[in-house]
């Protein structure tokens, strides 16, 4: 299972790697256990690129919850860490997205894999780090050659920590 962490708040902790490191740690408080993780990732906002940057990055991890349950569990680790939904896109703390459950395809509530996900450098580029060679269970293509072609956060980059 792929999860997709970014922040672009620190919220009360003393940074967002911080923020985002002590996300990683609450995985397992929800059922989601932790296989690796990739380098964070640094980027503008996106769409308005005046708001404070974003720090990205990808996890893999395994667990028995549903996809469903899955999205659940993410939404309740970043409640616990602040984050408040309003308007789209805007500033936020933290922000899970549940890119892709296994091989798993759903077109309903909830989409699998995430439907913008192959489009966002802050996102393939981490995962690529992890598993250039996963494929996109809908478009085919491996995250190596979507991180080469994404069209949203092309300034996104390594900023090599682990």
């Amino acid at each position: 299972m792929i999860v997709a962490l970014g922040s672009n708040l620190p919220g009360p902790y003393t940074s967002r790697e911080a923020l985002l490191e002590a996300a990683l740690t609450a995985l397992p408080d929800v059922g989601l256990t932790l296989t690796t993780r990739s380098t964070w990732w640094s980027s503008a906002a996106w769409p308005d690129p005046a708001g404070p940057e974003y720090l990205n990055g990808v996890a893999l991890v395994t667990t028995d919850l549903s996809p469903v349950e899955t999205l659940a569990a993410l939404h309740t680790i970043e409640a616990r860490f602040g984050r408040a939904r309003g308007e789209a896109n805007a500033p936020r703390t933290l922000d899970l997205d549940l890119i892709a459950h296994g091989r798993t395809v759903l077109d309903g509530d909830l989409v699998l894999p995430h439907p913008r996900a192959h489009d966002r450098l802050f996102v393939m580029g981490p995962l690529a780090e992890l598993a250039s060679a996963w494929v996109h269970p809908v478009n085919g293509e491996p995250a190596f050659r979507l991180a080469a072609n994404a069209s949203v956060g092309r300034d996104a980059r390594s900023i090599a920590k682990v």
